[in-house]
Formats: structure tokens, C-alpha cells, sequence
């Protein structure tokens, strides 16, 4: 009898034990609701004519029109390829320059001039493009630093910031001087978990250190390259607003100006906030058909899974 009790009794759906871990867990996921899913509701405005002394409720709604005009705009497509030429070309500089350095740190032998340098080249990951944007004018702009420093010997001043051809370089070649540090670290652990045996075998074998890193240091990390390769994909309709932002100008618009730079202009400074949020939603819903893609390949290929 007092078996069957106690196999009948129900538990409550909250016990005091765990009570703790769901409050602390309460304020990120009241924060995520208001400031991630909340602004979500803004989406209706690219379905209208939206009018801010009207509201969302009031305002005239218009259906796909605003797609339609995004589709006709002269300059969509020039936008596109500025888009897709940054994003690839981020994702390519920025992911061979992490191959090489964790390549050459893997070699150094010197603990403390390891951890010196890869300090050094990690530290730029966690400032902010407004602190980095600033230092780079300060570097790259007519009378900065590199300017100066040129004028010593006689040599025109290079203009970086306001040339058009150079400029998109200028951000893959910074944002690659941000991002190596951080994916530097993935890719040393990936080799770390390289079976040493195998460095045994090959130098037993004859093997110099350079066939050793091309038979079994890169495939060893082949895994882990394609892995952060694919799941970069997801982002490649994001060129990097806040890096775009602090450093480019009109000069630079034709080579520079990319879908976020545009949502930007056209929503804050042009009040065209019905097209501009149709042109961050089209944005959005590929960029999602990406990451579903990236991951379903990962999945596939690899066995990756985040859930």
C-alpha cells in the first residue's frame, strides 16, 4: 500500500532545489524576449507605409510593394556584389591567416614567446570597431601616422580611407587583423589534439617538420577548417556594419556600400523605413536559409550538432 503511494505521488513541476537555477536563468530570457523578440513585431512595417504619427496598427499596408521597389532600385545589385565580394573575401583572408599563424605558433618552441605572441594577436578580438575604427583613422588617414611617417622620406602620402579600389582590402585585411587571434586559438587546439605518435612515426620515417605539417598536422586539422568554414557561411550577407560604419565615407560608397550600410542610410537618415526594413528582412531570411544550410552540411559531413 504504501508502495503504491508513493509511485502515485506527484512530483511538483518546480522543486525547491531547482527553483534556484530557473530564477538566475529568469532575467536573460525575460532580456532576450524584450530586446531580440520584441523588436520582431517592427517586421510589419515592411508590409506598410509605415507612419510613425500613425503607428503600426494605422498605417496604410501596402503588401509586397516595398520588394518589389528594392528589386527595381538602381544600385541593388551593386550592393549585392559589394556585399558578397567583402563577406568571401573575409572569409577567406581571415581563415588562411588563422591556418598560418597556428602553423607557425605550433613550431615555437619558446613557451613564453608563444604565449607573448598569441596574447598579442588575441588582444585586438575584444575591442570594440569603435576603438579600433578610431585607431586605424589615427594610422591611415592624410596627416596620420603611416603619412607622416612616409613624408620623412620624401614619398607622397597614401590615401587609404578615401580610395575606392583599396578600401574593401582595407576592411578584410583589418577585420583579419581582429578575427586571426581568436580563430588562431580553435585551430592550436585542433592540432593539440593531433595523435604525437604520428610526429614520432614520420620522423623515424625521415620526415623534416615541413612534410610533417603537410601530412599530418593539415589533414588533422581538415576537420575543424571545414567546420569554421561552413559555419562562416552563414554570415556571408553580413559585411560587418559597425566595421563599415567607422571607417568608410562617400568616396568610398560605390566599392564600400554594402545591404547593412544601406538599411542604415535609408531607415535612419532617409526615414524610408518601410523599404529599409524589407531589405533587412529579405536580408535576414537568407541569411537563416544559410545557417539551416551550413549546419545541415556540417551535420552531414562531419556529424556537427548544436542541438
Amino acid at each position: 500500500m504504501s508502495r503504491a503511494v508513493i509511485k502515485n505521488e506527484k512530483r511538483p513541476f518546480i522543486s525547491r532545489k531547482s527553483l534556484p537555477f530557473y530564477l538566475m536563468i529568469l532575467i536573460p530570457v525575460v532580456l532576450t524576449l524584450i530586446y531580440n523578440y520584441g523588436p520582431m513585431f517592427g517586421l510589419v512595417m515592411a508590409f506598410q507605409n509605415y507612419n510613425p504619427a500613425m503607428g503600426f496598427l494605422k498605417s496604410e499596408w501596402v503588401g509586397l510593394l516595398h520588394f518589389e521597389r528594392m528589386m527595381d532600385m538602381p544600385d541593388i545589385q551593386e550592393i549585392i556584389i559589394n556585399t558578397l565580394r567583402i563577406s568571401i573575401g573575409k572569409i577567406v583572408v581571415t581563415t588562411l591567416a588563422a591556418i598560418v599563424t597556428a602553423l607557425l605558433l605550433n613550431e615555437v618552441r619558446n613557451s613564453s614567446l608563444k604565449r607573448f605572441v598569441q596574447t598579442s594577436i588575441y588582444f585586438p578580438y575584444f575591442l570594440s570597431w569603435v576603438i579600433l575604427g578610431g585607431i586605424l583613422k589615427d594610422i591611415l588617414a592624410r596627416e596620420g601616422l603611416l603619412n607622416q611617417f612616409l613624408g620623412l622620406f620624401g614619398m607622397d602620402p597614401v590615401i587609404l580611407l578615401g580610395d575606392a579600389k583599396r578600401f574593401p582590402w582595407l576592411l578584410i585585411w583589418s577585420e583579419t587583423w581582429q578575427q586571426t587571434g581568436f580563430n588562431t586559438i580553435v585551430y592550436l587546439a585542433a592540432i593539440s589534439n593531433i595523435n604525437p605518435n604520428l610526429y614520432e612515426a614520420a620522423a623515424i620515417d625521415g620526415a623534416g617538420r615541413l612534410r610533417q605539417t603537410w601530412h599530418i598536422t593539415l589533414p588533422g586539422m581538415s576537420t575543424t577548417i571545414i567546420l569554421m568554414a561552413i559555419l562562416s557561411m552563414g554570415g556571408i550577407l553580413s559585411a560587418g556594419l559597425d566595421q563599415i560604419l567607422m571607417l568608410y565615407s562617400p568616396a568610398v560608397y560605390s566599392t564600400a556600400d554594402v545591404i547593412d550600410t544601406w538599411v542604415y542610410r535609408a531607415g535612419l537618415r532617409s526615414a524610408q523605413y518601410s523599404l529599409a526594413t524589407a531589405v533587412g528582412l529579405l536580408r535576414s531570411i537568407v541569411s537563416f536559409i544559410m545557417i539551416s544550410l551550413s549546419y545541415l552540411i556540417a551535420n552531414k559531413t562531419m556529424g556537427y550538432r548544436l542541438f
